[in-house]
């Protein structure tokens, strides 16, 4: 692990800002790792804010739902963050915000059983917030049984303060979210992970957690601190093997913003149509930190948080280390979004490939143990089996192997290549 440029000076004293409304929302069908969801809904359809707009039956996939209440334009081919493009609804927006939804009573609530729970958050449609997008309701059913919850508040990539910000604002809410999760998975024992670069939210967790029996576990803020297998090593010490998963070795992992998301699921019967987004970059003139409906094009944030400073080279969802460039503004807000990061010329460089030196810094720095340089060599002639043999399926994308290379060599985009390809 290593320490990077922060960047979050930008945004990480500024509270949270509801982004106005947009005039159409683009949702796509596909929101989280698994199938796509099947529309349910047709054009020209009015629908309610919060109505579900597609389902899958599949054992994978989750519910999607709309941010606005209005009429069903189009369903159509759109801009897509994470896929390039895929089926999207649109849905222009009558200003109303109709909703059905009504909130749980107190009594309601603590009369719940852990599959009541489940139920309730498939139907929310909440997916991992940190970036990952796996449902969130398969998580809160893991196949074995487990001893300990983890609650990831790392948020170890730059420039990203959106869960440092609900840590601030919304301490009380994500407890009761944990205490939902705790509930789900029957956990012995609970850790609020946050690293030292925020000090904010360690006082609200330490005040918070007074009479909770909760740990809080303070991690030096380095990268990728945030990662799952990361966590459970730095917090109890445990290795998740090759080709396991963290339940594996008895313990689950969630995000902050996800724990938040199944409060207001449970508590308000609120679907997952909104989420906190960084929009942030030394290209905006006001970096801010917005609640945002699912389905706005990112234009509209960035609109909001101008004028520009200077044009962007380069538009990225998510963090520097593994977000996606974008080819265009069109592209929506998804559950997955953490964040839109504005990079002028000489921030986005891409450096010229040189050939490997046989250095190691790469070797050295993975936090998988992975040789990424040998991955390198055996994607670039194909041999997609050798690649596997190395270990590429265990790689999580972080980024550092290229961040090290001397060379400048573009290794997780090669490791990426052959995991596609394996798969």
């Amino acid at each position: 692990m290593v320490r990077l440029d922060k960047n979050k000076s930008f945004t990480e004293d500024k509270s949270i800002e509801s982004l106005p409304l947009p005039e159409k929302v683009f949702i796509p069908l596909i929101q989280h790792i698994g199938r796509p969801a099947t529309p349910q809904v047709r054009i020209g359809d009015l629908v309610y804010l919060g109505q579900k707009l597609a389902s899958s039956s599949s054992t994978i996939s989750t519910s999607v739902h709309t941010s606005v209440s209005g009429r069903i334009v189009s369903l159509q081919d759109w801009p897509h963050p994470v896929l390039g493009k895929a089926r999207t609804i649109v849905i222009e927006n009558d200003k109303k915000d109709t909703s059905l939804f009504t909130p749980r009573s107190h009594e309601q609530i603590d009369r719940l059983t852990p599959e009541e729970i489940r139920g309730i958050v498939f139907e929310a449609g909440i997916v991992g917030m940190g970036g990952a997008g796996f449902p969130t309701h398969i998580k809160l059913n893991p196949p074995k049984s487990i001893d300990t919850l983890i609650i990831n508040g790392a948020e170890c990539e730059p420039y990203l303060t959106g869960d440092y910000r609900l840590m601030v604002e919304k301490t009380k809410e994500i407890l009761k979210g944990i205490e939902l999760i705790s509930r789900c998975l029957r956990a012995k024992d609970v850790f609020i992970a946050i690293e030292d670069d925020k000090p904010e939210a360690i006082k609200a967790f330490n005040h918070g957690l007074c009479n909770t029996g909760y740990g809080l576990r303070i991690l030096r803020s380095y990268y990728p601190q945030g990662g799952e297998k990361q966590l459970i090593k730095n917090i109890l010490g445990k290795e998740v093997p090759t080709g396991k998963l963290p339940f594996d070795v008895g313990v689950v992992v969630h995000n902050v913003a996800t724990a938040f998301a199944i409060y207001e699921a449970v508590y308000f019967n609120k679907p997952l149509y909104e989420r906190v987004v960084t929009v942030t970059g030394n290209c905006l003139n006001n970096p801010k930190n917005l609640l945002v409906r699912i389905g706005t094009p990112i234009r509209e944030l960035i609109d909001f948080c101008g004028p520009l400073q200077k044009q962007p080279f380069k538009i990225i969802i998510g963090g520097p280390m593994m977000g996606i460039a974008q080819y265009t503004d069109d592209v929506p807000v998804i559950k997955t979004t953490t964040a839109v990061i504005l990079l002028d010329r000489e921030e986005a460089a891409l450096n010229e490939e040189k050939p490997c030196i046989r250095c190691g810094a790469c070797v050295k720095e993975c936090p998988m143990g992975l040789m990424p340089c040998l991955i390198n060599l055996v994607s670039q002639k194909g041999l997609w089996f050798k690649a596997e043999e190395l270990g590429a399926m265990d790689c999580i994308e972080c980024g550092l192997c290229s961040y090290v290379c001397p060379a400048k060599r573009r290794l997780v985009q090669s490791i990426k290549r052959a995991k596609l390809e394996i798969r």
